[in-house]
């Protein structure tokens, strides 16, 4: 059974079109206009195994913001939508990635509730190119508010701002990788006492 979820968002900011096949190949087709948020979702598809198709267009006169906050909500949308009924899933995924001097640990659990707990290091350089450094917790919002999963990502330690961005999303594409393949061992059970995720 395919696993593919596809989002069409249209605001007054943005227009934005995603789709993601979970069991992919990592293939990624991303434009968003912001160099360094294509990085990054090139990041989650191809370390996710996702097949990743992104195009937005947004109000990139007045700043980011609205681009990347749609793309992130109209992810998690397409997410949630290609896991479908979750069953036969391992639900619980976690990664710990370095980059050079930066570290990240992700872990996510697929339970229908949406949940962020985000640390990194304070006081880092604030942009990366056009990117706010401040929107890497407000993508994660987004995303986890639409997906409709618990995630939690930790920084302990990094001082190249590219590279604590990074080594989150590298994090993130595998925890979820991990947690949305199929157990062999759970072919055609829901993993959850309470018969719903």
């Amino acid at each position: 059974m395919s696993r593919v979820g596809r989002v069409e968002r249209t605001t007054k900011e943005t227009s934005v079109v995603v789709e993601i096949d979970l069991d992919g190949h990592g293939k990624v087709d991303v434009s968003t206009g912001v160099g360094f948020y294509d990085h990054m979702l090139d990041q989650l598809g191809r370390h996710g195994l996702f097949d990743l198709t992104v195009k937005t267009e947004g109000d990139l006169h007045i700043d980011s913001h609205h681009t990347i906050e749609d793309t992130a909500l109209a992810l998690g949308a397409a997410f949630k939508q290609a896991l479908g009924d979750k069953v036969g899933i391992y639900r619980f995924g976690n990664c710990t990635v370095p980059l050079d001097e930066s570290l990240a640990q992700v872990t996510v659990d697929l339970s229908g509730r949406p949940y962020l707990v985000h640390t990194e290091p304070e006081n880092m350089a604030p942009m990366i190119g056009e990117y706010d450094t401040t929107m890497t917790r407000h993508i994660l919002e987004s995303f986890v508010a639409q997906a409709q999963i618990a995630l939690h990502v930790h920084v302990p330690y990094g001082r190249n701002a590219h590279h604590i961005v990074e080594c989150q999303f590298k994090a993130l594409a595998r925890a979820l990788r991990y947690a949305c393949e199929r157990d062999p061992r759970a072919a055609g059970i829901l993993p959850s006492t309470k018969g719903a995720l």
